[in-house]
C-alpha cells in the first residue's frame, strides 16, 4: 500500500496506550498457589526437608574455604551489576518510564518481603518460620526470606525478559550462584529461597497486570494495510465495541467495491483471556460439556478457521471467512462476509415463527454435518433483511460432534428460545423439528450447567424456564419418562463441603488432641457408655415415629426405622441437614408418595423440628438462668456484637427491594408446599401428636446420652445445662457444610461443656465419647441398613428427580 493509499483510508480506532494481559493474571495466580503449596510442604514434611537441607550444607562443606569467602562476593556482585546493565539497556532504548516502573516495582517487593520477615519473626508464626528456614541444631537463619533477591526478580519481571535469552540465562546465573553460595554457608535454605523467588515474580506479575503494560498492538491502519491486496482495496476502517467473539478487538471493514468485513483481531497479550473461567469449567463439568482453553492464539485462531470453514462447507448460513493473516508479531487478523440484519436478541418479540423455523434449519444443517456450534445466544443469531437466517460466531462449536455434543447444541438452542420468545412457542417450534426419540435424550440436558454462559445468567433470573419447558416438551411424548444425565464432574457444595471438612477436622484434632481415643475408653466408666448408647437407639425410634406422623400415608415401621439408620452412614459424606433428608425423600417416594409430596413431608418434618429446637433451647436456657446449681457462664461481651452485627444485615438484606424479592422467590415454593401438608397433618391430631412426639423423643434421647457420656467421666453437669450444650452444638452442626457437622459440633459442645464448669480435658473427652456413639460408631451400621434397602429396592434409584410427562 502507498503512502498515499493510507493517508486515504478512514481510520476510526481507539487503541489503549497501556493495557493489562490476562496472562499475566494468570501467571500470577499460579506463582501464588506455588508458594502456598510449598509453604503446606515445608510444614507436612518438615523433617524430610530439613534431612534435605542438612544433606546440602554437609557436602558443601567439603569445598574449599576459600570458596566460602571469594564466592558470596562474586554472587552478590552478579545480581548487584546485573540490574545495572538491564537499566542501562532500558535508558539506550529510550524507555525510561518502564526503568522507573521497574525500580519502583522491585522496592515495593523489597519492603513487602521485608514486612513478611517481621510477620515471620512473630511467635504466633514460629511453626512456619520454622519449616520455611528448615530449624535444625547448629545451624542459624536470622530471616525466611530474602528482600533483596525478591526485589531484583521482581524489577526483571517489570522489565521483561522475554525474547532476550542472552539476559535471561544471565539472570538465572546470578540467581543459581547466588543461591548455592548462600544455601552451602547456612545463610538460607532452599525452602526460603524457592519461596522468595516465587514471591518476587508474583508480585512483578501483580504490579503489571493491575497497573498495565506499554501496548504493541498494531493499529487499525497497519490491520487495514495487511488487507489490502489487488481487487479489495480498503476505504474505511471502525473500531466497534466486543460483543460477540472470543477475539481482543473487532472493526467494521469497507472496502472501495463496496463490500464489508467483520474482522476479529486476536492479540497475543489476550491469549490468556478466558482461560481461568474455561479452566474452571473444564475441572467442574465433563469433556464433552466444556469448552478447552487454549493458551496460544495459533490454537485459538485455527480452531476459528477450522469451524468457518466446516460449517460452510456444511452449507450452514455462517459469515464466509476470507482472510486469515498476520499483523506484526503480536496479533492475527480474521475477516468475515459482513452480513446487514437483526440479532433474534434485538428483534424479539417481533420474531416470527417462520423465522424460528428458519432458525431451526439452519442449526439441523450443521448438525446433519456432525458440526456444532456451542454458543447458540440470542445475539448470535442474525435475522437478515432479506428474511434469512445467519448464525454468527461458530467458533466454540465442534468438528466430528458426538451424539452428546449434538443434542447439547440442541438443548441450549431450545433454552435460549426459551427465554427469548417464551416457553410454549419455543417447545412448539422444537416439537415440529426434533423427533420423539431425539427429544428424550435431549431433555435431560436442559440443565443450567450445559448451557452457555450468558444462558445461566438469564436462568437464574427466570428459573421457572426449564422446568416449564421439560414439563411442556415431555407432555408431547406419551408415557415419557427419563432419567437426568449427570454432567458435572465435582459441584460447588461438594467442593466447599470437602474444603470445611478439611478445615474442621484439623480444627477437631488441634482441640481434641489432648484426649486419644484409647485414653477417653480407658477412662471412661462402661456402664455410663452402656446407658449412653442404649440412648442412642432411642434417638432412631424417636425420628421413626416423627416421620411416620408428619406423612399422612401409612408406613412400615421397620423399613422406616432402617431408613433412619442408613442416614447414619449418609451424613457421613453429606452435610447434617442434607443427607437424612434426601434419602427420607427417596425412601418416601419408592413408598409411591409422589416427589412433591414427599418433598413436602420431609419438609414439614424440619420444620416443625427447627420450632421445637428453638423452644427447647429457650426453655432450657431460662432454666439454667434460673437455677442455683452450676449455671452456664455469661458469654463473652464480644458476642453481643455480634449478634448486633447480624441483626443489623438482617434488617439492611430486608430493606434492599432486591434482596426481599429473592428471599420472597426462595422461600415461596417451600411454604407453598409445606404448609398445605402441615395443614393436612394437623387434621389427623393422632398423626400430629405422633410426629411432635418422635422429634421431643429424638432430642430428649440426645440430651440424656451426652449427659451420660458427661457421667461416664465423673462429671456433674446440672441437665438443664446439658441440654443447652446439645441444643447449641446441634444447631452450629445443621449451619456448618461439613459431614454430619464435623468439627463444629465438636467444638461447640466442648467450649459449652467447659462453661458449664467442666475442666477442659474432661469437655473434650465426654464430647469425643458421645460423637464416638452417636456419628462414628452407627455408619457400619448404617451401611448395612443403606445396603439391605437398595436391595429390597426400598429406596429410589437416583436422588435426582426423573421428569415425567403429566
Amino acid at each position: 500500500m502507498t503512502t498515499q493509499q493510507r493517508l486515504s483510508i478512514l481510520v476510526e480506532d481507539h487503541l489503549e496506550r497501556r493495557i493489562r494481559k490476562p496472562f499475566d493474571l494468570l501467571r500470577c495466580l499460579v506463582s501464588c498457589i506455588e508458594i502456598v503449596a510449598l509453604a503446606l510442604l515445608g510444614v507436612a514434611a518438615s523433617a524430610t526437608t530439613t534431612g534435605m537441607e542438612k544433606d546440602i550444607v554437609g557436602a558443601s562443606r567439603r569445598l574449599p574455604h576459600a570458596v566460602f569467602v571469594v564466592a558470596p562476593r562474586l554472587a552478590l556482585f552478579g545480581l548487584l551489576i546485573l540490574p545495572v546493565a538491564l537499566a542501562g539497556r532500558e535508558l539506550f532504548r529510550r524507555q525510561s518510564r518502564r526503568l522507573a516502573e521497574a525500580v519502583a516495582t522491585g522496592l515495593v517487593a523489597t519492603a513487602v518481603v521485608a514486612v513478611a520477615d517481621a510477620v515471620l519473626s512473630r511467635a504466633f508464626a514460629a511453626r512456619l518460620y520454622d519449616a520455611i528456614i528448615m530449624a535444625n541444631p547448629g545451624t542459624r537463619h536470622p530471616m525466611a526470606f530474602d528482600p533483596y533477591l525478591a526485589g531484583v526478580v521482581a524489577y526483571a519481571t517489570i522489565i521483561g525478559l522475554s525474547g532476550h535469552p542472552a539476559w535471561r540465562n544471565w539472570l538465572w546465573v546470578a540467581v543459581a550462584v547466588y543461591a548455592i553460595v548462600h544455601v552451602g554457608t547456612s545463610d538460607t535454605t532452599v525452602l526460603s529461597l524457592l519461596i522468595t523467588l516465587i514471591a518476587g515474580r508474583a508480585i512483578g506479575l501483580a504490579v503489571r497486570y493491575f497497573a498495565g503494560s506499554t501496548s504493541q498492538r498494531p493499529s487499525a491502519g497497519e490491520i487495514a494495510a495487511a488487507l489490502t491486496r489487488p481487487g479489495r482495496e480498503i476505504a474505511a476502517i471502525r473500531r466497534v465495541p466486543v460483543g460477540r467473539s472470543a477475539g481482543s478487538r473487532h472493526y467494521d471493514v469497507a472496502t472501495r467495491d463496496g463490500h464489508r468485513l467483520d474482522v476479529a483481531v486476536y492479540d497475543r497479550d489476550q491469549q490468556a483471556a478466558g482461560a481461568i473461567y474455561r479452566l474452571y469449567r473444564a475441572v467442574r463439568v465433563r469433556n464433552q460439556v466444556s469448552r478447552q482453553a487454549p493458551l496460544s492464539v495459533d490454537r485459538a485462531v485455527e480452531r476459528q478457521a477450522l469451524l468457518a470453514y466446516a460449517a460452510e462447507d456444511a452449507g450452514a448460513p455462517t459469515p464466509r471467512l476470507r482472510a486469515v493473516l498476520r499483523v506484526g508479531p503480536e496479533a492475527t487478523v480474521l475477516a468475515y462476509d459482513h452480513h446487514d440484519g437483526t440479532t433474534l436478541a434485538a428483534k424479539n418479540p417481533g420474531c416470527t415463527d417462520d423465522e424460528l423455523r428458519n432458525i431451526w434449519d439452519a442449526v439441523c444443517t450443521l448438525h446433519a454435518h456432525r458440526v456444532t456450534h456451542r454458543a447458540l445466544t440470542a445475539d448470535r443469531i442474525l435475522l437478515t433483511d432479506q428474511g434469512q437466517v445467519v448464525l454468527l460466531d461458530p467458533g466454540d462449536g465442534d468438528v466430528a460432534a458426538s451424539d452428546l455434543q449434538v443434542r447439547l447444541d440442541t438443548a441450549q438452542l431450545i433454552a435460549e428460545l426459551g427465554l427469548t420468545v417464551g416457553t410454549d412457542r419455543a417447545a412448539s417450534i422444537a416439537l415440529e423439528k426434533v423427533t420423539a426419540t431425539e427429544l428424550l435424550a435431549v431433555v435431560p440436558l436442559l440443565q443450567p450447567v450445559a448451557l452457555a454462559r450468558s444462558t445461566r445468567a438469564a436462568l437464574r433470573r427466570r428459573r421457572d424456564v426449564l422446568p416449564e419447558l421439560r414439563k411442556r416438551l415431555l407432555a408431547a411424548v406419551p408415557g415419557g419418562e427419563v432419567t437426568p444425565i449427570q454432567l458435572e464432574r465435582i459441584r460447588f457444595r461438594t467442593l466447599l463441603t470437602l474444603v470445611a471438612t478439611l478445615v474442621a477436622a484439623y480444627l477437631l484434632a488441634v482441640e481434641l488432641g489432648r484426649a486419644s481415643l484409647a485414653s477417653v475408653l480407658h477412662r471412661a466408666d462402661w456402664r455410663w457408655g452402656v446407658v449412653a448408647l442404649l440412648l442412642e437407639g432411642v434417638t432412631f425410634l424417636g425420628a421413626t415415629l416423627s416421620l411416620q406422623g408428619f406423612v399422612a400415608e401409612r408406613l412400615s415401621f421397620v423399613r422406616t426405622a432402617l431408613a433412619q439408620i442408613a442416614g447414619s452412614f449418609v451424613r457421613l459424606v453429606t452435610p447434617a441437614a442434607v443427607g437424612g433428608a434426601a434419602l427420607n425423600i427417596r425412601y418416601l417416594q419408592r413408598r409411591k408418595i409422589p416427589a412433591a409430596v414427599a418433598a413436602a413431608s420431609v419438609g414439614v418434618w424440619q420444620a416443625v423440628a427447627f420450632v421445637l429446637h428453638v423452644l427447647l433451647l429457650v426453655i432450657f436456657v431460662a432454666i439454667t438462668g434460673t437455677g442455683r446449681g452450676a449455671p452456664l457462664k455469661p458469654p463473652p461481651s464480644w458476642s453481643y456484637f455480634v449478634l448486633a452485627g447480624l441483626g443489623v444485615v438482617g434488617l439492611v438484606v430486608l430493606a434492599i427491594p432486591a434482596s426481599r424479592r429473592l428471599i420472597r422467590a426462595r422461600a415461596a415454593p417451600m411454604l407453598g408446599q409445606v404448609l398445605p401438608r402441615l395443614l393436612e397433618v394437623a387434621q389427623q391430631p393422632r398423626k400430629l401428636a405422633k410426629g411432635i412426639g418422635g422429634a421431643l423423643l429424638l432430642s430428649a434421647a440426645y440430651i440424656l446420652c451426652l449427659a451420660a457420656c458427661v457421667a461416664a467421666f465423673r462429671r456433674s453437669v446440672p441437665i438443664a445445662s446439658i441440654a443447652v450444650v446439645y441444643l447449641t452444638g446441634s444447631a452450629f452442626g445443621s449451619i456448618m457444610p461439613t459431614p454430619g457437622g464435623l468439627g463444629a459440633v465438636e467444638l461447640a459442645m466442648t467450649a459449652g461443656l467447659t462453661a458449664a464448669g467442666v475442666p477442659p480435658a474432661g469437655a473434650a473427652s465426654s464430647v469425643l465419647l458421645f460423637r464416638l456413639l452417636t456419628f462414628w460408631l452407627p455408619v457400619p451400621v448404617g451401611w448395612v441398613a443403606l445396603s439391605y434397602l437398595e436391595r429390597q429396592q426400598a429406596l429410589l434409584v437416583t436422588s435426582a428427580v426423573c421428569f415425567r410427562s403429566r
